[in-house]
């Protein structure tokens, strides 16, 4: 059965129409989206100081978390969430690992079983707990929010940091906002094979501390996967520059230029009185 020119017609403009539709719902999602993302991540999401086919990720959004997830690293490039003082902390049992239906490639709870590296979190199961509740510190086990630690930096070095993150400087400041990640060596070929299962291993952590005020200050660790893990945390201080030089990414980024170039320009360790903590003994 032949179709009428005016039937065709009518079918390419409600198409038309519908695209429109699909197109202005889609650009208000992502515009309400990016408001909610930038609510949750002090000044703005991390973004990239050059594009790459290695910078290209999603941003997942969990309860209290943001996750930046790279498809081809297959780990999350950046973490970021904000821990305030509670009057009652506790968290629940520990959740068990499930895997993330977001990401593309399927990485099970098991994929690290023999690889000599740990599931590291990157948000962390107790702070997240008390802070967020049950709902956000399930989502701290999916196997978006991991990335393979040797066992000495995750259960050790990495443990203390999150352990003073939450017991020191929320204590001190009431309110701090972190970011957090791995580090891959400059050239994507040099690592690409240095995989557990499909996902990469990476050649170091950051963790970047900020209270947020009108005259913000911040701390910044670059911990690599060959500590032994009973070495001072402030060993491993660094300014904000030097991790945007090693990940290319730009943090803080609505900032006022001068006021960005003085957080992330050098190291500033008064106030935090890191001493006093920098040497305590890991629960394991």
């Amino acid at each position: 059965m032949l179709l009428s020119f005016p039937f065709i017609r009518r079918q390419v403009r409600n198409l038309g129409v519908s695209l429109l539709f699909v197109s202005v719902a889609t650009g208000l999602w992502y515009w309400q989206e990016q408001d909610v993302r930038d609510q949750l991540s002090w000044m703005g999401v991390p973004t990239w100081d050059t594009l790459g086919f290695t910078n290209f990720h999603r941003v997942l959004r969990n309860d209290g978390t943001l996750i930046g997830w790279s498809d081809l690293r297959v780990n999350p490039l950046w973490v970021s969430y904000q821990l305030r003082e509670i009057d009652d902390p506790h968290s629940g049992p520990r959740p068990n690992f499930k895997r993330d239906w977001r990401t593309l490639w399927p990485i099970a709870p098991e994929s690290y079983f023999g690889s000599g590296y740990d599931r590291g979190h990157l948000a962390p199961n107790y702070a997240i707990a008390t802070v967020h509740g049950r709902t956000a510190q399930t989502q701290t086990f999916l196997m978006s929010n991991i990335s393979p630690q040797r066992p000495d930096l995750n259960r050790k070095l990495w443990q203390r940091l999150e352990e003073i993150v939450i017991d020191h400087f929320v204590a001190r400041f009431g309110v701090v906002e972190v970011i957090t990640g791995p580090v891959f060596p400059p050239a994507f070929l040099d690592n690409v094979f240095n995989r557990v299962g499909l996902v990469e291993v990476p050649q170091a952590f950051y963790k970047i501390i900020v209270v947020p005020s009108k005259q913000p200050k911040a701390l910044a660790f670059l911990m690599p996967q060959t500590v032994q893990g009973n070495e001072p945390l402030d060993r491993y201080l660094v300014s904000i520059d030097e991790i945007e030089a090693r990940t290319g990414l730009d943090f803080f980024s609505l900032l006022p230029d001068d006021v960005e170039t003085g957080l992330e320009s050098s190291i500033r360790e008064q106030g935090w009185d890191l001493k006093q903590v920098a040497r305590l003994p890991s629960r394991y």
